[in-house]
């Protein structure tokens, strides 16, 4: 998952356009109280899917949420939207950045944004918009420096039946060293996962004998069908001792990993790098006939196999990704492919046959 870390666009005396009648409540009940609630900065989960109020169930937030309500506006070019407004208090502590996880339907037509108020109702930052436009259940990740800020708002063209839920919580900071003859990577600790975003070098890289080289870095939709499949040519001018393929998948059932096809044959399935079961991302889903819970996880994974090498060979290699078989529709990003050979400093055993 990509968490953006949104640049401050001051925007002195804009105000927030009229908002038309409230779609549910304003209050959430508190989870703590008292002491306890000026004390504590704990998490937040909230839900925004627009249940019947027959089937609504109550929810409860830290005291910090102290409010959030749904109203319809009108775009700047007359089109409907939804405004989902969360109003956000101070918890006790020097809290200065919030981390904010929304959790959508990644429609084209229909990709939110994130903006934030001043008590004044300045517009204090913009996200821009959230997702890919893949078309699937997803989620996307912004840190929000929060100074001044007393409301966030959620935009989203249509009726808002897209938005599921927001995951908040406060960030706090500490001091990160890396290595200095690494490759720079942006670590980001998020909620439920330890993995950084995924980045493709533009050139191929050569590092301690091995080559990384990127087969794609944009977003390709790919289905369970071969002629659905995301297909990707590579040369090599030597047999490698080891080759890995890596990649990001959007929305697959955790069950069901990628297929990799190479120069026509089946190697398997990829593996998927699952975050913490806590996290908001896994969605469940129960078929007739089956006694389980199915789940798919509506974001972006790490996705990796193992090239067996004698699949491989000098000259021009096809690779053909397919969502697995109980997926039906996913995307994937970020495909590279790294050859590993053997180096003058490699670590090996000769064992003799006995």
């Amino acid at each position: 998952m990509l968490v953006r870390i949104v640049a401050l666009i001051w925007l002195i005396g804009a105000t927030s356009s009229a908002l038309a009648q409230e779609a549910f409540s304003d209050g959430l009940p508190q989870k703590e109280s008292g002491a306890i609630a000026q004390s504590t900065a704990g998490n937040a989960w909230i839900d925004l899917r627009q249940h019947p109020s027959a089937n609504s169930r109550p929810q409860s937030a830290p005291s910090w949420v102290e409010a959030v309500n749904m109203t319809s506006a009108t775009g700047a070019d007359g089109t409907p939207k939804s405004v989902f407004r969360i109003r956000v208090g101070r918890p006790a502590g020097d809290y200065q950045v919030i981390f904010f996880r929304l959790f959508f339907d990644d429609n084209a037509n229909a990709r939110p944004e994130l903006v934030a108020w001043d008590e004044s109702g300045t517009q204090v930052l913009r996200s821009g918009e959230l997702g890919s436009g893949v078309g699937l259940p997803s989620s996307d990740s912004v840190m929000i420096p929060m100074s001044g800020i007393s409301t966030l708002d959620i935009e989203v063209p249509g009726d808002g039946k897209t938005i599921r839920g927001a995951y908040l919580d406060w960030m706090t900071s500490s001091e990160v060293v890396h290595p200095l003859n690494a490759e720079h990577r942006d670590i980001i600790p998020e909620p439920f996962s330890s993995l950084p975003p995924l980045h493709s070098p533009e050139q191929d890289r050569e590092n301690f004998g091995t080559v990384t080289a990127t087969l794609a870095t944009e977003t390709i939709p790919v289905g369970s069908d071969p002629q659905q499949g995301a297909v990707f040519q590579f040369g090599i001018e030597s047999q490698p001792l080891l080759a890995l393929l890596t990649f990001e998948v959007a929305s697959p059932r955790i069950d069901s990993p990628p297929e990799i096809y190479v120069n026509g044959e089946d190697v398997g399935p990829a593996t998927l790098t699952l975050p913490e079961l806590a996290d908001p991302g896994y969605r469940g889903k129960m078929e007739s006939l089956l006694k389980e819970m199915r789940f798919q996880y509506t974001g972006w994974l790490r996705a990796q196999k193992l090239i067996p090498v004698s699949n491989l060979k000098v000259g021009n290699n096809d690779v053909i990704i397919l969502s697995g078989s109980a997926t039906s529709t996913s995307a994937i990003r970020g495909t590279q492919v790294q050859l590993k050979y053997l180096w003058e400093k490699s670590d090996y055993l000769l064992q003799a046959d006995h």
